[in-house]
């Protein structure tokens, strides 16, 4: 009896293995993606854990790659007009996936219009039509400083225009350090440091309509926040000379600065962002907030799989594990602000208290007028005394309402 049954269970056991292995040769292969996006470094370190749930979830599999937006503008319209893609989900700037969406999938169906920020989605919406996912995005809250070098030092976060130039003049002579890090790449660090000073001294309707043209960089008041405000800082050597942004951050977190002008994730990229505090410039009440865009290229061969990956980093769950992994704000309503790292959380605030939140400028003008305004603003870092001269160059590539 104990024989057979034996042999019963060797006969199961055999075909139970017969089965198993048809059924893996049986099952179709999962398909790889490829997700093109910025991070790199300890972002992409962040970024990864994200797509690994949706590789379990969605049933497939995913290869990044990593691209500056810069490259990805060379290199796409030669890609898509001979009907191919690097990558299935690409993310990009909001402007350019406007411009080119006749490459691009309409996100439309798939987009939970009511579960973002104000303002998100229109970004990337064209005649009611939706051509980008908005992923996590990025406050640009104001000047980093790390909280123990202020309490060694005995330096108060400033209320005041004057307190602020104090606190920089403080820094300078009894430190003895330049006091603000001048990050730099392709000038971009300096353009959002600028836009905080128009933003705080011109105001949020001003700001929109240096967007739009209807006010010009050679208007009296642009001219004022320059002449008044940024210049006489750039003169008094608070600034530091541009420093590629990364390798000057890792000085400033060495104590060879005292600020840091740079957007959130900047807590993502420090090894104790508990050590992290951060100020805006006194009176401002709007701040820039840049949102990631990502978009499904027409000429993906797993379309169907692309449209459900971009569904998923977009949604909710997508984005609450990349806001949990630190440095990045949910665009959607509905990530609570209990599963922020604590540093995370107190921007997030920053934000929801923040009497109006904006587009950044040069990203949503894009083109030649951006590669223009981050070469000048460059130039104005190392010769402060032509500012006339670089808001007159601004100003002639400015689009026209």
């Amino acid at each position: 009896m104990l024989r057979k049954f034996a042999v019963a269970l060797l006969v199961i056991s055999f075909v139970l293995t017969l089965w198993t292995t048809a059924l893996i040769y049986a099952a179709p292969e999962r398909p790889t993606l490829v997700v093109i996006g910025p991070w790199a470094g300890p972002e992409r370190d962040k970024f990864i854990p994200v797509l690994k749930t949706a590789e379990i979830k969605l049933g497939i599999r995913i290869e990044y790659r990593i691209y500056r937006a810069e490259d990805l503008a060379e290199i796409l319209p030669a890609q898509f007009k001979a009907g191919k893609t690097p990558g299935d989900v690409i993310f990009m700037w909001a402007w350019w996936i406007r411009k080119n969406r006749q490459h691009v999938v309409d996100l439309t169906s798939v987009i939970e219009k009511d579960k973002y920020m104000k303002g998100i989605l229109e970004q990337v919406t064209v005649n009611g039509k939706i051509y980008g996912a908005p992923y996590t995005g990025k406050i640009k809250p104001g000047f980093w400083y790390r909280i123990s070098f202020f309490k060694k030092y005995g330096l108060k976060v400033p209320t005041t225009w004057d307190e602020f130039v104090n606190l920089l003049k403080e820094i300078k002579e009894k430190v003895g350090i330049t006091p603000i890090a001048s990050g730099d790449g392709v000038g971009w660090p300096l353009s959002d440091v600028t836009e905080h000073f128009i933003l705080c001294f011109a105001g949020a309707k001003t700001f929109k309509k240096l967007i739009t043209g209807e006010v010009r960089f050679t208007d009296p008041q642009i001219k004022e926040v320059f002449k008044d405000k940024l210049v006489p800082l750039l003169k008094a050597g608070y600034f530091s000379a541009p420093e590629e942004w990364t390798t000057i951050l890792k000085k400033w977190w060495d104590s060879k600065y005292a600020l840091y002008f740079m957007g959130s994730w900047i807590t993502g990229m420090v090894p104790n962002p508990e050590d992290l505090g951060v100020f805006p410039l006194p009176g401002t009440k709007a701040f820039v907030f840049c949102p990631d865009y990502m978009f499904v290229p027409k000429y993906s061969k797993h379309l169907k799989e692309a449209i459900e990956l971009a569904k998923f980093l977009s949604g909710a769950q997508g984005q609450t594990i990349q806001v949990i992994m630190g440095g990045h704000i949910a665009t959607r309503v509905d990530v609570p602000l209990s599963v922020y790292p604590p540093v995370d959380r107190r921007v997030a605030e920053i934000l929801k208290k923040a009497a109006e939140v904006v587009s950044d400028l040069d990203d949503t003008i894009g083109g030649k007028f951006q590669t223009t305004f981050w070469d000048q603003l460059k130039y104005l870092w190392v010769h402060p005394e032509e500012w006339e001269t670089v808001l007159s160059n601004i100003e002639a590539v400015q689009p026209r309402p």
